[in-house]
């Protein structure tokens, strides 16, 4: 008997689907995995710091003591332990954090999905940095806002201008730390005014952490969070200090916003992995952080050294650059002519890549910018891939 093969299918998509685009980073890096790549691309923390003894040390000791736990269901919200951990490292004298405001993630980028799902509706305006991290650009996206760029000079976002520009906004996106994608950090007296006038207009603002705790001089500036915790919502994660393999974040909001936002997890993933939560309090319960993140800020501020001298000494008088005291990144700015999305092309036939600038632009990109990591790099392969990019660029001058 003779089957007709089955019909093709004709998918489809959801408005919502068809609109979804690949992250421009995650298509750079599938280039930047052959061996013989320098790549200046990736947001990756150093493997060189992941505690790879300790979290198997970890993993071991909540099996054997606690496997049939570890393996099981857990709590929307997540462990409680770690929940209180996450409370007491974020309290200060000024602003006590209870765990009822703490909601554990699989990641910040779920963090960023399920904070979209219940603050963003079709055409809302959301207020985000000039540029702006990629991953939030993306995670809001797909809930249709209506993005409104916030201007910003070298020492990071404006406040007076989100004065003007967030009334009747939904909601403002920040990352006040070592900024993702340019490195950039507000200043003590800029973040109070820009609570302030958070508060005035009745803005929730969104502090995404991930790269407070690495800062070279080891003195992390205050959190907004603590200047107001019912205005701020706080993201965190361990991505950057442990391990991002681990996948967990946290979300820290008044209590009204995360029980919402449980009830939106609920319907992602039921709950982060009960397993990981309970390793990674093994791991920070007895104060291991205090002693890895130094190692880590050293690390990073050698190489970022390394790239801010090669710099230096390869690039054309007319590029200019940021110069973090903190965090992975370096924002390259050059002359208005040079795309810099032309410009990877020749740099990866010269097995050299980077991030182009134009997509952390939320409207009017800026195709003459790029941004660069150091930190997966050694010092000696930085010298010699911003080497390459320097002879790039002067080249199109």
């Amino acid at each position: 008997m003779k089957i007709d093969p089955p019909a093709k299918i004709d998918w489809q998509f959801s408005q919502r689907a068809q609109a979804l685009q690949s992250s421009a980073i995650r298509e750079i890096l599938k280039v930047t995995m052959r061996p013989e790549v320098i790549s200046f691309a990736g947001g990756l923390p150093s493997p060189a710091t992941f505690p790879v003894e300790r979290m198997q040390a970890a993993f071991d000791s909540v099996l054997s003591r606690e496997g049939k736990v570890a393996l099981q269901y857990g709590p929307t919200d997540g462990y409680a332990p770690l929940r209180q951990w996450v409370a007491d490292f974020l309290s200060t004298d000024g602003a006590r954090i209870v765990p009822e405001q703490v909601l554990m993630v699989s990641g910040s980028q779920q963090g960023l999905d399920l904070l979209g799902k219940v603050l963003i509706d079709e055409g809302s305006r959301v207020l985000v940095e000039t540029p702006s991290y990629l991953g939030a650009l993306q995670a809001f996206s797909v809930y249709g806002p209506q993005f409104e760029s916030v201007p910003t000079d070298d020492a990071g976002l404006l406040p007076d201008a989100v004065a003007t520009l967030g009334r009747d906004a939904r909601l403002l996106y920040a990352l006040p730390n070592f900024q993702n994608p340019t490195g950039r950090s507000l200043s003590v007296e800029r973040r109070a005014k820009l609570v302030d006038v958070c508060a005035r207009l009745g803005l929730p603002l969104i502090e995404d952490d991930p790269y407070g705790a690495l800062s070279y001089r080891g003195e992390p500036l205050p959190k907004m969070l603590t200047m107001n915790p019912d205005g701020v919502i706080y993201m965190g994660s361990f991505s950057k200090v442990l391990t991002p393999g681990i996948r967990l974040g946290y979300v820290v909001a008044p209590q009204p916003l995360v029980r919402k936002l449980e009830q939106a997890k609920q319907a992602t993933d039921l709950h982060t992995a009960q397993l990981t939560q309970m390793v990674v309090y093994e791991v920070v319960k007895d104060g291991f952080l205090n002693e890895h993140i130094p190692t880590i800020r050293r690390l990073y501020a050698d190489q970022c050294q390394a790239m801010l001298a090669s710099l230096t000494e390869f690039f054309p008088a007319e590029a200019t650059w940021t110069k973090p005291e903190g965090g992975m990144f370096i924002w390259v700015t050059l002359p208005e002519h040079i795309d810099s999305m032309k410009l990877l092309d020749e740099a990866i036939a010269q097995n050299v890549a980077f991030v182009p600038g134009a997509p952390f632009y939320a409207n009017t990109p800026r195709k003459n910018t790029l941004r660069l990591s150091f930190v997966t790099v050694p010092p000696e392969k930085i010298r010699e891939g911003v080497a390459k990019l320097g002879r790039l660029i002067a080249a199109r001058i």
